[in-house]
């Protein structure tokens, strides 16, 4: 294929009066950081960590003008790596991309080979972004709760943040595979949203959390696939059954762990932290095989609004206003 001479980008630039300003700009391939392989990109996805990124959080992004946007999926354009060809269609997400590295809010971006995962067959650049970042998180957690034994027959598993992206495709995913999922709502009420993606169970934050201070409470999950931290985290994790395992892999509500060791040294529970960032590539592409496989999700549109470039700003703002529910995929050709 051949690259084009100029591209459209959401770039993010800081004004004098430490403001920072969204705009779309033409960008060239020379804009772009060193790297192995261009990359078209067909699709990207919304995430928390772009929206922190579009409104200058220096935890996430360093410097200014930047494009964010953590997950790309498209077609190869150009490799200096033999593994790659022009054509070749690939999902880039986690690394350093759409944080210090230009991301996928650009229609082309310029990566090390090392960060690029060939798409699976059975997968599309849509419903590859329908999983992005946040899918291929909650599919790392799926794994981990697998892995440690914790079956379908154990019991429940309790599911946090469940309408966000990563809780969304958690609670799909687990119930696919045939376990009882109990979802803990939004601040918003979900419900019914939560069911039609597979929750048998739906229970509010203040049911989730307990702030009594004691060290455990009754024994209610089998495992847990925890996305926001804090009390929340410390009560799933005081409330799971003898040697069940939970995943933590967000802080939206705190990253403070107000916790003792009692629930670890009397039930053997586990916590795993789940980093998909820096995942190793073997792995990594073992759990993309699950995705576009046996972990497939039936019902990918129940989770989904699709959105034209043109439209990303106005996404941006829903999230930031807390409005943001499932999945948001931005098609960026056309």
């Amino acid at each position: 294929m051949t690259l084009a001479d100029k591209f459209n980008a959401l770039v993010i630039t800081e004004t004098g009066d430490k403001e920072f300003v969204r705009s779309v700009e033409t960008r060239t391939i020379d804009d772009l950081p060193e790297g192995d392989v261009v990359v078209q990109v067909l699709f990207s996805s919304l995430n928390y960590k772009d929206v922190l990124s579009a409104t200058g959080n220096r935890g996430v992004t360093r410097n200014y003008p930047h494009t964010p946007g953590i997950d790309a999926a498209g077609i190869v354009a150009e490799s200096t790596d033999e593994a790659f060809t022009p054509g070749d269609n690939v999902i880039v997400t986690s690394y350093d991309l759409g944080m210090n590295t230009s991301g996928g809010f650009g229609q082309y971006i310029r990566v090390p080979s090392g960060w690029v995962v060939p798409q699976p067959e059975d997968l599309t650049a849509a419903e590859a972004m329908i999983y992005g970042t946040a899918g291929f998180t909650a599919a790392m957690s799926v794994w981990e709760l697998v892995e440690s034994g914790i079956t379908p027959e154990a019991g429940a598993i309790l599911v946090s943040g469940a309408t966000g992206g990563v809780g969304s495709i958690a609670v799909s995913i687990l119930s696919k595979l045939g376990y009882s999922v109990t979802a803990v709502n939004g601040v918003m009420d979900e419900t019914d949203y939560l069911k039609r993606i597979g929750a048998q169970e739906v229970i509010s934050i203040e049911d989730a959390t307990d702030t009594s201070g004691r060290p455990l409470l009754k024994a209610q999950w089998a495992g847990a696939i925890d996305t926001v931290g804090g009390d929340i985290l410390a009560t799933t994790i005081k409330s799971t059954g003898p040697w069940g395992t939970v995943t933590c892999c967000g802080n939206v509500a705190s990253p403070d762990l107000p916790l003792n060791v009692y629930p670890f040294i009397l039930r053997g529970v586990q916590l795993i932290g789940i980093d998909s960032q820096n995942c190793p590539m073997p792995k990594r592409t073992k759990i993309w095989e699950k995705i576009a496989s046996d972990w497939k999700i039936d019902w990918l549109e129940k989770i989904t609004t699709e959105a034209p470039f043109a439209e990303l700003n106005g996404k941006i703002d829903l999230m930031l206003q807390g409005q943001h529910v499932g999945r948001t995929i931005i098609k960026m050709t056309g």
